[in-house]
C-alpha cells in the first residue's frame, strides 16, 4: 500500500473553528460547500471509527460550532482555544492519538488556523492531508496562498471524495453504501 494513501486505521479528523459568527463573513457559495464537505468527512469518520477532534476559536467572541456541523458530531465535545495553531494549546494537543499518524484537516480559516496547525503538525512528524473543498477563507486568494504554502511544506492537498474513498479502501459493505450516498 502506498504511504501516500490515507488509511482509516491511522487517521484522525481535525475540524477547526466552524463557528457561527466566523461563518457569517465567509463567501456564501464556498461556505455551503465547506459545510457540506465537512459534514461528509464527519459522517464517514464516524462510520469508519476515525477519531474526530473539534476546535472552537475563542467561542465567547465567535460563538459555538455551527449546528449544521454539530449535527454530524454527536458526542464530540469542542475544545476551546485562543491560539491560532491547534498545537499551540496543550488541551488540544492532548486530543491527538499517538497511534494515529495521519491527520485530515477541515475548517476555517485556511490561511490562519488551518495553515498554522498544518505546519505545526508537519513539524511533529504527522502526515497531514488538507481537504481543499472542506476549508475556507474570507478571501479566495488567501486560501490559494495557504494551500500553496501547505503543499510546499509537505502536506497532501486532497478533496473530500478522495479522502473518504481512501479511508474505505474497497467498494463493499454497509459503510461503502452509506458513504457512496453521502457524496452524490
Amino acid at each position: 500500500m502506498s504511504p501516500h494513501l490515507l488509511n482509516a486505521d491511522v487517521s484522525q479528523l481535525l475540524i477547526v473553528d466552524m463557528q457561527t459568527r466566523l461563518m457569517s463573513v465567509m463567501p456564501p457559495e464556498a461556505l455551503a460547500a465547506c459545510i457540506n464537505n465537512t459534514g461528509v468527512l464527519a459522517q464517514a469518520a464516524k462510520l469508519l471509527a476515525v477519531p474526530v477532534i473539534l476546535t472552537e476559536q475563542y467561542p465567547k467572541g465567535l460563538g459555538p460550532t455551527d449546528p449544521a456541523v454539530l449535527a454530524h458530531l454527536a458526542g464530540t465535545v469542542p475544545v476551546a482555544k485562543i491560539a491560532f495553531s491547534c498545537l499551540a494549546e496543550a488541551k488540544v494537543r492532548r486530543q491527538f492519538s499517538r497511534d494515529r499518524s495521519q491527520i485530515v484537516l477541515a475548517g476555517m480559516e485556511a490561511h490562519i488556523c488551518i495553515l498554522q496547525t498544518a505546519l505545526d503538525l508537519i513539524a511533529t512528524g504527522k502526515q497531514v492531508c488538507v481537504a481543499e473543498d472542506a476549508i475556507i477563507s474570507r478571501n479566495a486568494a488567501n486560501k490559494a496562498n495557504a494551500i500553496a504554502r501547505m503543499r510546499d511544506a509537505g502536506c497532501m492537498i486532497s478533496n473530500t471524495e478522495s479522502i473518504v474513498f481512501e479511508w474505505l479502501g474497497k467498494a463493499e459493505g454497509d459503510a461503502f453504501k452509506t458513504i457512496s450516498k453521502l457524496i452524490r
